[in-house]
């Protein structure tokens, strides 16, 4: 491993992440700064943007601390960064325990428990949805009773939209319930509990926010696309600068207004909510860069790279925030729409040629079992795509375009009768 830019802090990274989602950013961090990770394997794609890594459990902070300590011995460290939802609040304990720049760990810790967060929000006068704590079947029905349908249920301390589940009639309450448990206990995250939430109507959109020691800029506004109900899978989102209005300044001030509240006033924060008929309302708050390449359509969109931004603020710089482009740029993600086993996948010679499409990543391999979300959350997609274009609605039109380019053939036939025939 070699450093790309010597005789500088390294900046250390807590998880590197999915190499399809966030490789872009650490090859672009990589330009800036000497890499320094911790994570929970050995660096194989990583191995070439690193100046040095220690493997460690990602879950446990005194592990972390010591690994912290090791490298520190032997580098400069400048600050802390992670994008990871599950490891945003050790980073920020780590950036503390170095006393360099980041996010108070109190307020990362606040965002992740979606109950303390709505409290917070309800005390202070942020608009969000109407909740209640749930630890048992018999708290959800009385939750339904006070919320009324729809409703929506969740885990308190997960990501991903992993065990969010819309619930529209009593007869779904059970159902619900066991689905959204399942998830809280495969990403080990049951001692939060659960979360019913009052069901807000309106597009889903997260606003983008630099925070710089308390000086808020929302850089950019995300208008997301939803799979079909009861469940909330993301299928795609739009960066487009020319979407931005009076409805969005209003958004971008509730979001400001909530990571006051949060106590997050430095870093990069995501924050999501619902444009309801009768104004924004908080979904939830990230405090970290947006995933499934979020900031990487801020970039094409708009020239502002959150990024570097991120890091910059970790390493006690002031960033770059000035924009240079002015066009569209979206994301679509494809998913199976039957469970079986991936025969083949392939993508049309259209989307390699047309300058318009940016990338076209086929996300599994022939063989693969494959099932329609929820099944697999994010390991349901098949591909994505990105592209860009002049106007939101040009966009929209060649994301549709690229999408049906990619072509999946699925095997439906049970194992056992395949393996009889």
């Amino acid at each position: 491993m070699t450093a790309p830019i010597p005789d500088t802090p390294a900046l250390l990274l807590v998880g590197a992440g999915d190499p399809l989602y966030r490789g872009y950013a650490l090859k672009r961090l990589a330009t800036r700064y000497r890499i320094l990770l911790l994570d929970a394997a050995p660096p194989t794609w990583q191995e070439p943007y690193l100046t040095a890594y220690r493997t460690v459990d990602l879950g446990d902070l005194t592990a972390l601390r010591d690994a912290t300590d090791d490298l520190a011995d032997r580098y400069e460290i400048g600050g802390v960064l992670s994008w990871g939802e599950f490891t945003a609040a050790h980073a920020a304990s780590l950036a503390a325990h170095l006393q360099t720049d980041g996010p108070a760990p109190a307020a990362v810790r606040a965002c992740r428990n979606k109950a303390h967060a709505r409290a917070l929000f309800d005390t202070y006068g942020v608009p969000s949805a109407g909740w209640s704590s749930v630890s048992d079947l018999d708290e959800l029905r009385r939750a339904a009773a006070d919320l009324g349908y729809p409703l929506v249920l969740k885990p308190a301390a997960a990501a991903g939209s992993a065990g969010v589940i819309r619930i529209d009639s009593p007869t779904s309450l059970g159902g619900a319930y066991a689905f959204t448990t399942r998830a809280a206990e495969s990403h080990e995250v049951t001692s939060a509990g659960l979360v019913a939430e009052e069901y807000l109507h309106g597009p889903e959109v997260s606003i983008e926010v630099v925070m710089d020691r308390g000086e808020y800029t929302a850089v950019a506004v995300t208008f997301k696309s939803l799979g079909e109900p009861p469940y909330f899978e993301e299928t795609g989102h739009l960066v487009a600068p020319t979407l931005r209005g009076p409805v969005t300044d209003e958004a971008e001030e509730v979001a400001v207004r909530a990571l006051r509240v949060l106590g997050l006033t430095h870093g990069v924060a995501h924050v999501e909510m619902r444009l309801t008929p009768t104004g924004p309302r908080i979904i939830e708050v990230n405090p970290r860069l947006g995933g499934d390449l979020i900031p990487h359509l801020v970039h094409l969109a708009t020239g502002i790279d959150l990024v570097a931004a991120a890091a910059d603020l970790a390493m006690g710089r002031t960033p770059d925030l000035a924009a240079t482009r002015y066009q569209a740029a979206a994301i679509g993600f494809l998913y199976p729409q039957t469970t079986g086993h991936l025969r083949t996948l392939t993508a049309e010679a259209v989307l390699a040629t047309s300058p318009w499409c940016e990338r076209a990543v086929l996300e599994q391999q022939p063989g693969a079992r494959v099932a329609p979300p929820p099944a697999a959350g994010l390991d349901s997609r098949l591909a994505h795509v990105v592209v860009t274009a002049d106007t939101p609605t040009q966009a929209r039109l060649r994301l549709d375009r690229a999408l049906s380019a990619v072509h999946a053939d699925i095997d439906t036939t049970p194992i056992d009768k395949a393996v009889a025939a």
